[in-house]
């Protein structure tokens, strides 16, 4: 055990990427990254984490902010639950603890949005406490290395990783080997064409050995993700504002702004299904008379193709029924306010469009 945590830091210290988040030991700005870093790449955090941190410097700046700016500078990070929590977590931190991010498991449990691994992460890298981590690049490292070829889905495969895991875990620097062994996974230890060479490990690897590394970790088949289709409506005023509505909190991409609709129903057409939506939504009776645009997007759990299409409201004065509040914006002013991705792709069409074209939308 010992060999596997020397050989593994040692590699580690030597060939470890240079990462914004890994020159601090500030454990406020490690709790951004490894928030940002849930299931997202390396690539993509980057530049999140430094305009994060520019934009809310210390956990007072986040906790004092506004939950709408905290989600405008999250916009286009996806998962947005979790800049939900950081920005409830802070507040927890300030009011709880003095501004200080805990050091002990029940305490930094306690936060909203920390569970089991990141509490791990934390504790370990900022606080230098013995808790083994486990994603997806430990998983891969360890059953190669161990020649596991049980399927990694199932609950008592990782719960066997996690307590290899916790046996190799060294007293001395956990928060390096943290972060080697998911640094091997990620860089070395990879899903397709392993570099075997250039492994610490390599050696004593089973799967290596046996030639198994196309065959390790082995993962069941994934279900069929469902494919839904949404229709929107972009409704125009006379001053040529569009109507967007904030999501509740709860919601799925909760305290995010949205053009209003829904999911369409069986034996319904897109338009019957966008007009019922802002009746349900607005509590207004629409004539939808023309496509604007339409949009494929994947989500972790399921796919949508969204058909946006212009509305005019015939009766009734819209009122946030199923959301926190509606707006009217013009677009001059819309990207002051955070959406989802796909909404983006829209208003990015949007913007393409003069206001002549966006007359006759109207008049038509």
């Amino acid at each position: 055990m010992s060999s596997f945590s020397d050989k593994i830091v040692a590699w580690y210290q030597e060939n470890k990427r240079d990462l914004p988040w890994r020159k601090t030991d500030d454990p406020y700005k490690i709790w951004i990254s490894e928030i940002m870093l849930q299931q997202t790449r390396v690539d993509t955090v980057i530049p999140y984490y430094e305009r994060f941190l520019e934009r809310f410097p210390t956990v007072y700046d986040l906790a004092e902010a506004d939950q709408q700016d905290v989600l405008k500078s999250w916009e286009g990070l996806g998962y947005y639950s979790r800049g939900r929590n950081l920005h409830h977590a802070s507040k927890t931190v300030v009011d709880k603890f003095d501004g200080n991010v805990p050091s002990v498991w029940d305490e930094i449990t306690s936060l909203k949005g920390i569970g089991p691994y990141t509490a791990s992460a934390l504790l370990s890298i900022a606080f230098q406490k013995k808790y083994a981590v486990v994603d997806g690049n430990v998983i891969r490292v360890l059953s190669r290395y161990y020649g596991i070829q049980d399927d990694i889905r199932k609950s008592t495969t990782k719960n066997r990783i996690q307590e290899l895991t916790d046996d190799l875990i060294p007293e001395d620097k956990p928060g390096d080997f943290n972060q080697a062994v998911m640094e091997l996974g990620a860089t070395v230890c990879t899903p397709q064409n392993p570099n075997c060479n250039d492994c610490p490990l390599f050696v004593d690897c089973i799967a290596a050995k046996r030639a198994q590394t196309d065959e390790i970790p082995y993962k069941s088949p994934a279900k069929k993700i469902p494919h839904h289709q949404i229709a929107v409506g972009l409704i125009l005023n006379q001053k040529n504002e569009l109507l967007i509505a904030l999501r509740p909190n709860e919601s799925m991409l909760g305290g995010l702004w949205e053009f209003p609709g829904g999911k369409q129903e069986e034996d319904e057409t897109l338009q019957e299904a966008t007009a019922r939506e802002l009746s349900e939504e607005l509590g207004v009776e629409v004539e939808v008379f023309s496509k604007f645009r339409d949009l494929r997007h994947a989500y972790s759990h399921f796919k949508i193709t969204m058909h946006a299409f212009w509305c005019r409201i015939k009766n009734g004065d819209p009122k946030p029924k199923s959301s926190q509040k509606i707006k009217w914006v013009s677009l001059d002013e819309i990207d002051e306010f955070p959406f989802p991705k796909a909404n983006k792709t829209l208003i990015k069409g949007l913007k393409n469009l003069d206001k002549d074209d966006l007359s006759h939308y109207l008049d038509n």
